[in-house]
């Protein structure tokens, strides 16, 4: 019986964004690449990517030798786990890819592995290849694949800079709520909390602050009651209207609701290390990051288009804030774990129209001293 190797990757710039998977069947006993094989995939998630890129190469090897063993090796962790029956799946999508990759060979035909990334840079410059070609308007060409090493992925041509005015969002995470010194997970499936008296004190702080400044000439606010709150104290010391946005509300934590941290690892361990291993993963009844990171991009596209060239103050949560700041700066999603983004704090980010954007403040605290 014939033993292959599937390496498969995927990838997305953006996370969601401009997608591509790639994987390559090898002789187990030689080494030798038998097949290769990568996809643009247009809009898509790191995860999605991963899936496919795995489904490619099981299709490849069964092509091959519809009675071979394979190996698959991949650098997802999320994927091997999860097809490899240690960890649930609880994305929607995500079932729906593992089952077809679950259907193309026999279950004691496949084993699965996990391997580094540096081992696995076959696969990943097939994925960066198909990405290449997709944001060309090509398909993907076994023919122009660069055999033997990992591709460089080309700089964009030159574009004059965007000189115009840009849209600029001042981000103001709400004020303290009883539950912010406690740390628990406080998102838009629970209970609406109202600020506290700190809270109260940080959003007078707040918009005194922001009144000096007299940038500001809109106001859009998360419709969650502390947020309301917040926004509410400072528009009305700057004489202006509140807009409450759905797009601006906290990610949805569902059975987490309520909890902290420790209570959540304690009673939900692998649920828990797959949300911190994967924007697609997503709590009980809740959201994944992904999820959010669309509808907070959607958010900032409509708001942009419609304030352009104003300054508009966003009055938001943790996630949706650090999100903005994530995607203004092209950052991965694990990106969002390594910013402290204080009760009341503000940032500021700069949304051109071409796309371009630019960080210019994050977590500044300096007006509640």
């Amino acid at each position: 019986m014939r033993q292959f190797a599937v390496e498969a990757d995927g990838g997305s710039r953006g996370n969601p964004g401009p997608a591509g998977y790639g994987a390559v069947v090898v002789d187990a006993a030689t080494g030798e690449t038998l097949t290769e094989t990568a996809g643009f995939l247009g809009t898509a998630t790191n995860n999605t990517a991963e899936y496919r890129g795995l489904i490619a190469g099981l299709r490849a090897a069964r092509d091959l030798d519809p009675e071979a063993r394979v190996e698959v090796r991949m650098d997802s962790k999320l994927v091997v786990e999860q097809m490899a029956g240690r960890w649930r799946i609880k994305h929607p999508g995500l079932q729906e890819l593992a089952a077809e990759a679950a259907g193309i060979l026999a279950p004691d035909q496949v084993t699965y592995v996990w391997i580094p990334r540096a081992e696995n840079q076959h696969a990943d410059r097939l994925a960066n290849e198909a990405m290449d070609a997709g944001a060309r308007g090509e398909r993907w060409n076994p023919a122009a694949s660069t055999a033997g090493l990992p591709a460089a992925t080309p700089p964009p041509a030159a574009a004059p800079p965007d000189l115009s005015t840009p849209t600029t969002f001042v981000l103001l995470r709400h004020g303290e709520t009883a539950l912010t010194p406690e740390k628990r997970f406080s998102g838009s499936g629970g209970s609406d909390p109202a600020l506290s008296g700190a809270g109260r004190r940080q959003a007078a702080r707040t918009a005194e602050a922001l009144a000096a400044r007299g940038t500001v000439e809109a106001v859009v606010s998360s419709p969650l009651l502390r947020c309301r709150e917040t926004a509410e104290a400072v528009a009305g010391r700057l004489g202006l209207p509140v807009t409450v946005d759905e797009g601006l509300r906290e990610t949805a934590f569902g059975a987490w609701e309520g909890l902290t941290f420790g209570e959540v690892r304690e009673r939900w361990p692998e649920e828990l290390n797959a949300w911190l291993a994967s924007p697609d993963v997503a709590p009980a009844g809740g959201e994944s990051f992904g999820e959010v990171a669309a509808r907070v991009a959607e958010t900032r596209d409509r708001l942009r288009a419609a304030h352009a060239g104003r300054t508009v103050l966003l009055v938001s949560h943790v996630t949706p804030v650090k999100t903005l700041v994530r995607l203004a700066l092209g950052a991965p999603w694990q990106a969002l774990f390594r910013m402290e983004l204080a009760a009341a704090s503000l940032s500021e980010i700069a949304c051109y129209a071409d796309g371009n954007a630019s960080v210019r403040l994050l977590n500044d605290t300096g007006h509640l001293r």
